[in-house]
């Protein structure tokens, strides 16, 4: 029998992986890799190994989510090892914790390898501490999904209320339902607001704003997926401790975006 690896790749910089991550992945005979993982983390692959993509758009997925699942277990009942290589964390929104589950029902060993989440990365890039002694005690990843019911209800309302900073993952497309949310659950339309587009890559590019003007500010600069919200007094902390060169859309930038 062999054994599967859950790797968080980081959020794109392929420089934040981490030392056990990159052993799995340069140690796999076969990796099963996600669209947001940067690909040059691939050259890393030993020989021969044998390489799988299974990413996801939004509304498309190359490969179901199922046919991962069976697909790590058939790998590994082959004697192989297995890295399952996923873009940030394994077990922030990225259904680790379905997969662990699947290999556990089968009698799969398996390990898995955290990642540097974007919610954390991202902003740092963006100059955007999530904590600070000064702005933010608390902070929380929430999925920007649309969800709509008394249980979404009553979470708007704990955000609103009971946390500094949010980061907020999968959200762009719904931004003015998430804007709306908050503001009615009593979050102040000041609240400084932020997104960043491709963080931690040479593609990265930041906007800014309020709570109450951060979808005009997007809808302007024409933001997409994949991008974090960050929403907290931590955002202004940005015009003081911004250290990455970011991508200007008339301009070419190599990969080597760090000054």
């Amino acid at each position: 029998m062999g054994k599967v690896w859950l790797v968080g790749a980081g959020p794109g910089d392929p420089d934040l992986i981490t030392v056990k991550g990159l052993r799995a992945l340069q140690e796999a005979d076969v990796i099963l890799y996600d669209r947001l993982i940067n690909e040059e983390l691939l050259q890393y692959a030993k020989e021969g190994a044998e390489l799988i993509f299974c990413g996801k758009l939004p509304n498309h997925h190359h490969l179901q989510q199922e046919t991962i699942n069976h697909l790590l277990v058939l790998h590994a009942k082959k004697g192989k090892k297995v890295t399952r290589l996923k873009g940030g964390d394994p077990f922030v929104f990225g259904r680790g914790g379905e997969e662990a589950e699947f290999l556990a029902k089968h009698h799969i060993t398996f390990e898995v390898v955290p990642g540097i989440t974007s919610g954390i990365a991202a902003s740092a890039y963006a100059g955007i501490p999530v904590t600070h002694r000064h702005h933010s005690a608390s902070f929380a990843i929430v999925t920007g999904h649309r969800q709509e019911g008394k249980q979404d209800e009553l979470k708007w309302a704990a955000l609103a209320k009971g946390i500094d900073t949010l980061a907020i993952y999968m959200g762009v497309k719904n931004l003015p339902y998430i804007q709306e949310k908050l503001l009615t659950n009593g979050k102040s339309a000041d609240t400084p607001a932020a997104l960043i587009h491709w963080g931690t890559t040479a593609m990265q590019r930041t906007v800014t704003g309020t709570l109450g003007t951060i979808h005009d500010v997007a809808k302007k600069a024409a933001m997409t997926n994949p991008s974090m919200i960050i929403i907290g007094d931590v955002v202004k902390l940005r015009e003081q401790i911004q250290w990455f060169q970011e991508f200007e859309p008339n301009t070419t930038l190599s990969s080597g975006a760090v000054q």
